[in-house]
């Protein structure tokens, strides 16, 4: 298997970058810079973990995303939703931050682009990460998502490039322990929805990031390897901040 892989530089991403080095060449990841808040830093991340993985990274500028929508994802003139670590299987407070970071058609685009380096340089794989746990609220996360873009590539492109995610079927907490057990950078991810001198810790990313390496036994392993001194304190005050909006 020949790889491109799609890659923000958060864990789902990461994780499969590395599963598809196991499985095959990966022939290039690709960040896609749309104008979000965390732009920046998801390069940054991005280019630490291919650096780390000895890839070859390019950064694709996609602006023009930023300016065709008002989403909290893109704009500072919004505020980023907060969410508590208790209320992330709650699908009505879910899918009130799900809306609030929607960028419209963001991942039909984004494999689209992969496509076309796929078939530009001979590939026949797009890798992204995707998970069951935010596919109930991001259907472009989706097993029948991946099946309606795979369907689509017969027709929009001559080489066919398949597009898989190997933690389609996964928990977030699942996807920490294969990241565990494949030895992924998880420590240079960054998952926040903003773009801070380091992580939130009180945006549904980072406490979803935050309960998966909690619940895989690996929270403190993070803190300590990333260099994230206090963040559980961090991750606190933000719960509290949220519970007096």
């Amino acid at each position: 298997m020949r790889s491109i892989v799609l890659l923000s530089g958060g864990l789902d991403s990461t994780v499969n970058l590395k599963m598809a080095l196991k499985e095959g060449e990966v022939v290039l990841a690709i960040t896609c810079d749309f104008g979000q808040r965390a732009g920046w830093a998801e390069i940054e991340a991005s280019k630490r973990i291919c650096e780390a993985l000895q890839v070859k990274h390019q950064v694709v500028n996609l602006e023009w995303l930023s300016d065709i929508t008002e989403s909290a994802l893109v704009s500072d003139q919004r505020p980023l939703p907060r969410i508590k670590m208790e209320h992330l299987d709650q699908a009505e407070r879910t899918a009130a931050s799900a809306k609030a970071v929607w960028v419209p058609n963001r991942n039909a685009v984004f494999v689209a682009v992969a496509a076309a380096f796929a078939e530009s340089k001979g590939a026949d794989m797009v890798i992204a990460g995707f998970n069951r746990e935010e596919a109930a609220n991001f259907p472009d996360n989706s097993a029948e998502f991946v099946e309606a873009c795979n369907r689509l590539h017969q027709y929009s492109t001559m080489s066919r490039p398949g597009l898989h995610s190997f933690t389609i079927d996964m928990t977030k907490k699942d996807v920490v322990r294969l990241g565990m057990e494949l030895e992924a950078p998880i420590d240079l991810c960054w998952s926040c929805y903003d773009g801070g001198d380091g992580p939130c810790w009180a945006c549904e990313s980072c406490q979803r990031f935050r309960r998966a390496l909690t619940e895989a036994g690996q929270w403190e392993w993070y803190e300590r390897k990333s260099g994230t001194g206090g963040a559980q304190e961090a991750a606190s005050a933000g719960v509290e901040k949220e519970d007096e909006e």
